[in-house]
């Protein structure tokens, strides 16, 4: 393994700064950008777990617990039952990866959403945290996450690991740690005892694609246990990150310092952050089809376009987003995994949402007749610019000899090109009011928009059951 640096300066262990800022951060010290994409990624999130919440696998991952006995007085969001903490971070972030549509950050390749909030709802609810230190460890949750995230995306990938548990747990328990008031040292050991913790896998991929949903929730359950085994004074690796078989080594190899901890050397107080420029979903799918999506409906539209007059679809990507080049889907993580289901359904459709998933939907022969014209392949340009761009080249063939390019470089739902926030409050509504009704969805609505002045969580935590 070798640690890169192109600062000189930067000869500290990367474990301790991240400890030492993480231990550090205060309200007082975030700017306005941060806390905004903290409140927006906030309720995103809640709204993708009050989806998923019915989904299958979160339902298996309830049954599960209940059939072992175990009951809290957690209240998980959109559901009746409530769990431990620990069982309710599970399910929690199980249902918010479950239906593809929560947050993630482009350079890491990473959903840090979906594994620190699920943490931060299910141990605030004890009571005595304000909101202005509830959103303080959102910030450096995500901080944490997608930092680790960028610095070892994409080694970690073509290792086959998937990213979101691997670099989420390490986020969920500086998150947690934070909530708590820990200090330097017990930061330090609950980083080093969550990188003990770090798993998951690309398997789902090549089928049993359900466990995917269940990874943010391992890793928010394991970075609860962490904190808390560190705040009872259990010691772990305080120098996890850089050291021989350690963290970085494991997982990445080469790592470049400066993402890691740049804009951290002056302290927490002075500390320049990097969450703002996180993405939110448009469409129920993997981020990486996002791009194509984006250039053919923007075809469809502009050009005026016919589905039956389409006689090919050339996407050009990068080499991951060709990875998912799959025209086979059994089920519906599968299609959501799927470029060519995911082309067609925009190019029939007008979009991809989340009821064109279900059964019905993927068996439409509307859908169907367009997969086998829809092909992806390596484009030198979009693989030299990865993760830096996430784009994708489209070349639409028609019947009559005609074409139409589009490059997308810049998918819609980035920090570049965000989703404006009548269209997140109608996602949000969207998703929330048909499992709470539309009463209690605008309150809890309100009550993120405005989290800091809430002088304790519990005001906000005791709505989320379903």
């Amino acid at each position: 393994m070798q640690l890169v640096s192109t600062d000189t300066a930067v000869n500290q262990s990367p474990t301790a700064i991240l400890a030492k800022f993480a231990s550090g951060l205060r309200y007082e010290h975030i700017d306005a950008a941060s806390l905004k994409t903290a409140r927006r990624h906030s309720m995103d999130t809640l709204g993708a777990i009050f989806a998923g919440a019915g989904q299958h696998a979160t339902v298996c991952a309830a049954k599960a617990l209940d059939s072992l006995g175990i009951s809290g007085d957690v209240p998980v969001p959109g559901l009746a039952k409530c769990y431990d903490p620990m069982s309710a971070a599970y399910i929690a972030g199980t249902a918010a990866h479950g239906l593809e549509l929560d947050d993630g950050y482009r350079a890491g390749s990473v959903h840090p959403g979906c594994v620190v909030l699920p943490a931060l709802f299910s141990c605030a609810h004890s009571g005595g945290f304000s909101g202005k230190q509830w959103i303080t460890a959102v910030v450096v949750g995500y901080e944490i996450v997608c930092r680790l995230a960028a610095a070892m995306h994409p080694q970690a990938r073509y290792k086959g690991f998937h990213n979101t548990p691997v670099m989420g747990v390490m986020g969920a328990a500086a998150a947690v740690g934070s909530l708590r008031g820990f200090d330097e040292k017990q930061m330090a050991n609950a980083l080093g005892l969550a990188a003990s913790s770090a798993s998951g896998i690309f398997a789902f991929l090549r089928g049993g694609g359900e466990v995917k949903r269940t990874h943010p929730g391992q890793a928010a359950r394991e970075g609860i246990q962490s904190a808390f085994n560190a705040e009872q004074g259990m010691v772990g690796p305080t120098e996890v990150l850089e050291i021989e078989e350690g963290y970085f080594d494991t997982f990445a190899g080469d790592v470049d310092l400066v993402t890691v901890i740049g804009g951290f050397e002056e302290g927490a107080e002075n500390s320049k952050l990097v969450m703002a420029g996180g993405y939110i979903k448009p469409y129920a799918a993997c981020r990486h089809l996002h791009p194509g999506i984006d250039a053919i409906l923007d075809i469809k539209q502009a050009e005026r376009i016919k589905p039956e007059d389409v006689e090919r679809v050339d996407i050009g990507t990068y080499k991951i987003a060709v990875g998912h080049a799959n025209p086979t889907y059994g089920d519906m993580l599968s299609a959501q995994m799927s470029y060519q289901f995911c082309m067609a359904t925009a190019l029939e459709r007008d979009g991809v949402d989340l009821e064109h998933f279900d059964d019905v939907s993927r068996a439409d022969g509307g859908v169907i007749r367009h997969v086998p014209k829809i092909s992806a392949s390596v484009d030198d340009y979009c693989q030299d610019n990865y993760p830096r761009l996430r784009a994708a080249k489209v070349t639409v063939h028609m019947a009559d000899g005609s074409s139409y390019e589009r490059i997308v470089e810049d998918p819609y739902g980035s920090a570049g090109n965000p989703v404006k926030d009548v269209a997140l409050s109608n996602k949000f509504q969207g998703l929330a009011r048909p499992v709470l009704g539309e009463e209690r969805a605008t309150e809890i609505e309100r009550l993120i928009q405005a989290v800091e002045k809430l002088d304790d969580m519990v005001e906000l935590t005791e709505k989320l059951g379903g």
